[in-house]
């Protein structure tokens, strides 16, 4: 009882925390007013734009399973990846999303392998593609903050990011001195099925570019609520400052990402000029609408359709 629930209290902890520590530095006041004279349909497009970002993920997950030879169709696909949005928010941190994934494919039928690879690999292109997205765009935000701290940390990622995914790749073509540790020989499936993603153009550079276009239009639904909230931010602002934010929300130390965001996104904005009021009252925003948009998974997987989505995977 107390490991079950122990996860639940450290990150709810966290969350509570942070989330306290950003409200005393803002004025609440003030807050409350500007969210309430936040434009709807401002704030309509910005659902709609969440709504397709889930769309945009199944693709994304789906060209991963495709490169991996499985034939688990397009509508399933979506149904699975749906689901795991819906306990991504249910569940502390985003990986609770992925294994919930994982559970749902190999109770479909999935094999073990496939389906923890696909998610690993699915997670692998999404993270890359943020640290890429930010490091192109980092001049212009120099540009803008030329005493941005920190510059250096996103090349560095990047560059870490492609000659991990190449090491990655080779694990399972390493020397029998090597290759017989037990780590290293756990890794050779994934580093096998890793390879067979990246060296197919149309699969591994279709993964990163549909998680690009999956992080671009994270970056506009903050925008759009920028916009409904009247702040002066502009669209650039949000794609170079969202990416890290969403970046530093899937470390498994909160519920959801609640608490990590709101003092992330308060820090971020503020280098551009944003109060704290309103960079809190866009992330709470931000929360809600994505929650919002996460919702509808939970709901077809309790009016039993969803059960039956994941049954007899082919």
């Amino acid at each position: 009882m107390v490991k079950r629930w122990l996860p639940w209290l450290l990150k709810g902890g966290v969350s509570i925390g942070l989330i306290a520590w950003v409200l005393s530095k803002v004025d609440l006041a003030q807050a409350w007013h500007q969210a309430q004279n936040v434009d709807p349909w401002m704030l309509f497009l910005a659902i709609a734009l969440s709504l397709a970002q889930v769309a945009v993920g199944a693709v994304r997950w789906g060209v991963v399973l495709r490169a991996l030879s499985s034939t688990v169709g397009a509508i399933r696909v979506f149904a699975l990846y749906y689901l795991g949005v819906f306990f991504a928010i249910v569940l502390p941190g985003a990986v609770g999303g992925d294994a919930m994934r994982i559970w749902f494919c190999n109770r479909a039928g999935m094999p073990l392998s496939t389906a923890v690879n696909s998610v690993m690999l699915d997670r692998m292109a999404t993270v890359l593609s943020l640290v890429l997205l930010v490091t192109g765009l980092e001049p212009l935000l120099l540009a803008r903050v030329p005493a941005l701290p920190g510059a250096w940390v996103f090349p560095f990622l990047s560059l870490a990011g492609i000659v991990g995914t190449l090491v990655l790749s080779q694990l399972d073509r390493l020397p029998f001195a090597v290759s017989r540790w037990r780590l290293i020989r756990g890794l050779a499936v994934l580093a096998a099925d890793c390879r067979r993603l990246c060296i197919r153009p149309r699969y591994g550079l279709s993964a990163v570019v549909v998680a690009l276009i999956g992080n671009v239009n994270l970056a506009l639904v903050a925008y759009a609520l920028a916009v409904g909230l009247r702040l002066p931010v502009g669209a650039l602002d949000c794609l170079v400052l969202i990416p890290p934010v969403i970046l530093i929300m899937t470390l498994p130390i909160s519920i959801a990402g609640w608490g990590v965001r709101e003092t992330a996104m308060v820090t971020a904005f503020g280098f551009i000029g944003v109060s704290g009021n309103s960079a809190l009252v866009l992330s709470i925003l931000f929360g809600l609408v994505t929650t919002a948009t996460a919702l509808p998974g939970g709901l077809f997987w309790l009016s039993g359709e969803g059960r039956r989505r994941v049954q007899a995977v082919e």
